[in-house]
């Protein structure tokens, strides 16, 4: 069976049981958590994916890959995981969940790679402006990139608007070639 199905499955199961004990919001702080360390920690994969290991040892890497405040359901659900040996889809599993989460709550999330650090009244004028096209909240992520040497790169959804002098320079030097 496709990894992609199995994840969605178990976490629209993980959202519905959310949902129904009003903590999805929690969940969706623990499984944010967990996908970041994932990405962090590469190891954590390999010693999750490790056959040897024993379960109750893959229960504490995931509950300490959570955090110290992992809601009770994120720990009896990484139990069922565990239990039914779908560890190796975890990390889908809590991608999936975000995913479900944002498009459930409306939420967007968008990118801004400044060359400099932006103030945060810019920042806010930003997610105004983003959040009156989308119609919904925006999850906003603010990177500071020099080689963009000026200007903003501006991502949400499939929409990127790139007003940097770097991308200016590099079609200026592509309409020369």
């Amino acid at each position: 069976m496709d990894l992609g199905v199995i994840s969605v499955r178990y976490a629209r199961a993980l959202l519905k049981s959310a949902v129904q004990t009003k903590c999805e919001e929690q969940v969706y702080a623990d499984m944010t958590v967990l996908v970041k360390a994932y990405a962090d920690i590469p190891r954590l994969r390999k010693a999750i994916d490790n056959p040897m290991l024993p379960t109750a040892s893959k229960k504490t890497l995931l509950s300490t890959a959570t955090g110290e405040k992992a809601t009770p359901l994120t720990l009896r659900f990484f139990d069922l995981v565990l239990e039914q040996g779908r560890e190796e889809v975890m990390q889908l599993i809590a991608s999936s969940y975000i995913s479900l989460y944002r498009k459930l709550k409306n939420i967007v999330h968008g990118r801004l790679v400044t060359a400099v650090p932006v103030s945060s009244a810019t920042e806010t004028k930003l997610r105004s402006m983003v959040e009156a096209k989308t119609g919904g909240t925006v999850e906003f992520l603010t990177e500071v990139n020099p080689d963009l040497i000026g200007g903003f790169v501006l991502e949400y959804d499939t929409y990127r608007m790139d007003a940097s002098v770097h991308s200016q320079l590099r079609s200026i030097l592509n309409d020369l070639t």
